[in-house]
């Protein structure tokens, strides 16, 4: 009879084990525990289950590990996408001269109707001053030459202004477009190694589930063994 390498103690007749007919993951798990065994060794057909349980546990627990690790790596790729792109309006405002801010909000307020309307009020208010109020002595007769040439001042100062401001949106159009083209680049690499990373885990969990059909077509062809075994006896 065959001495178990595990226990050292005999091996009941049909229980016997050759160490060279286990599958090589549940060998390397083996070798783990007793590194001195070799093929020609035996062990019984308990330990090898015994083992076998316990590569199929070890498995399952690696598969786990896997895909918390995606997760992980997916999380952190969203979060550094967020970071990415939440302080664009803050830096483009910090580049930003006094000049330049000074400019955008004459431009911001020259196109809206508060500017409309208070000016259209003071031309109002000048010509009725100087029509009604000081008709013997105008500061401004008519055809109030002073005030067509404060609208000329004015739509002269004004018309640069407006350009500076207009150049300014042009740039932040630029900044923020070379913005999304990074973000877009650094999704798209995202995507694609994302993809990469579902197609290996794929792979890796086809070859596991065969692996582990394996394992259990083997505890099959032990059982129907056994029961041959005990249709022989009787």
């Amino acid at each position: 009879m065959e001495i178990s390498h595990i226990n050292k103690k005999e091996i009941p007749a049909g229980e016997e084990i050759q160490i060279r007919e286990i599958r090589e993951g549940i060998f390397n798990l083996l070798k783990k525990d007793f590194p001195h065994l070799e093929k020609h060794d035996f062990i019984t057909l308990t330990e090898l289950n015994r083992y076998r349980r316990l590569y199929l546990t070890s498995l399952i627990t690696q598969e786990k590990g896997e895909l918390a690790a995606i997760d992980i790596d997916v999380m952190s790729a969203i979060q550094n996408n967020s970071i990415l792109s939440e302080n664009i309006q803050e830096e483009i405002e910090a580049e930003l001269t006094l000049g330049q801010k000074l400019a955008d909000h004459v431009a911001a307020f020259g196109g809206s109707w508060t500017f409309i309307i208070t000016f259209f009020l003071f031309i109002l208010v000048w010509m009725l001053v100087n029509i009604w109020f000081l008709a013997t002595k105008p500061f401004d007769p008519f055809p109030f030459i002073l005030l067509n040439l404060i609208l000329s001042c004015l739509a002269a100062i004004q018309a640069p202004i407006i350009m500076m401001s207009q150049n300014r949106q042009e740039q932040k159009d630029r900044i923020r477009g070379e913005h999304d083209y990074k973000i877009n680049l650094k999704a798209e690499l995202e995507i694609k190694l994302l993809s990469e990373k579902m197609d290996h885990i794929l792979v890796h969990q086809n070859k596991k589930l065969l692996e582990i059909q394996e394992i259990q077509t083997d505890y099959l062809e032990d059982l129907m063994k056994e029961l041959k075994g005990l249709k022989s006896g009787k």
